[in-house]
């Protein structure tokens, strides 16, 4: 079993940043893929990022590739949302996903473990 607990999410205006981050139970997580969700009112989940276990393969939807930046910590068993110039469509409730095996996918399905997930909220 793993458990994952996010924080970081907030309110800040349009241009502004937040970093999201995901702690991680478990005594193997260099051996899972990680990846951030989000979900916005009245849509469906969404696929944000992806690192793969090794840390060396990285995916992002193209809404927020140059923009957003994730990483994980394996000493801390953590993984990490960096969010710049952020959007008021970026506002959402976002949701940090796990699944045992090392490879990165973008697809919820694919991931066994989530988060309770923490809201993000950009003003115009």
């Amino acid at each position: 079993q793993v458990q994952l607990v996010e924080s970081g999410g907030g309110l800040v205006q349009a241009g502004g940043s937040l970093r999201l981050s995901c702690a991680a139970s478990g005594r193997t997580f260099s051996n899972y893929a990680m990846a951030w969700f989000r979900q916005a009112p009245g849509k469906e989940r969404e696929f944000v990022a992806a690192i793969s276990g090794s840390g060396g393969t990285i995916y992002y939807v193209d809404s927020v590739k140059g923009r957003f930046t994730i990483s994980r910590d394996s000493a801390k068993n953590t993984v990490f949302l960096q969010m710049n110039s952020l959007k008021p469509e970026d506002t959402a409730v976002y949701y940090c996903a796990a699944r045992s095996s090392g490879a990165a996918l973008t697809t919820s399905s694919q991931y066994t473990y989530w988060g309770q997930g923490t809201q993000v909220t950009v003003s115009s």
